[in-house]
């Protein structure tokens, strides 16, 4: 059971993001009525920073590897058990995510090297080793592309740490 319950009553700013997420995804997931019914504007941020991806150079299924991928570090269940469910709906294989939350090589060597980076650039610390920007550079990214899987790592990071702290009713189907 969730941690930190939802509110009874919300403002009328979380009823309108709700309202817009109803529209895009058919539910307000868990995670979402907890964050923006009591922080409307952290929700607002997080829908914010989803529109402005959804808008960039990354592709759908290189932004939910990324997802699953920092999910699967973090142990967060709730966001492993979401990005599975949305990755599929993004055109990722079963196979393909299961090697992801592997973090073992999924065959595509383009979103493997965009994976491998975004592995360094999470589990360590101080200054990235240029090679490693070099290599995802080197895969075909550009630099505008790096710049947006920082944002998402730094954006799953947030909801990971979130749903880790409220251990977060999941209500998305768990993945095999």
């Amino acid at each position: 059971m969730s941690r930190i319950q939802n509110p009874v009553e919300v403002s009328e700013s979380a009823t309108a993001l709700f309202e817009q997420i109803r529209r895009a995804a058919g539910k307000v997931p868990n995670a979402y009525a907890t964050i923006g019914g009591y922080s409307p504007a952290v929700l607002a941020t997080v829908l914010g920073a989803d529109a402005a991806l959804a808008k960039g150079a990354l592709s759908r299924q290189e932004i939910e590897a990324i997802r699953l991928a920092v999910s699967e570090i973090n142990d967060c269940d709730y966001c492993v058990a979401a990005h599975s469910f949305i990755g599929g709906k993004a055109g990722l294989s079963a196979d393909a995510m299961h090697q992801i939350r592997e973090g073992v090589d999924t065959g595509e060597a383009k979103r493997d090297a965009l994976l491998r980076f975004v592995h360094t650039v999470h589990t360590t610390r101080g200054t990235t080793p240029a090679p490693v920007l070099e290599a995802v550079l080197a895969a075909g990214y550009t630099p505008q592309q790096v710049i947006e899987a920082l944002l998402v790592v730094a954006m799953i990071g947030f909801t990971n740490l979130f749903n880790r702290v409220n251990d977060t009713d999941v209500d998305f189907p768990r993945p095999a």
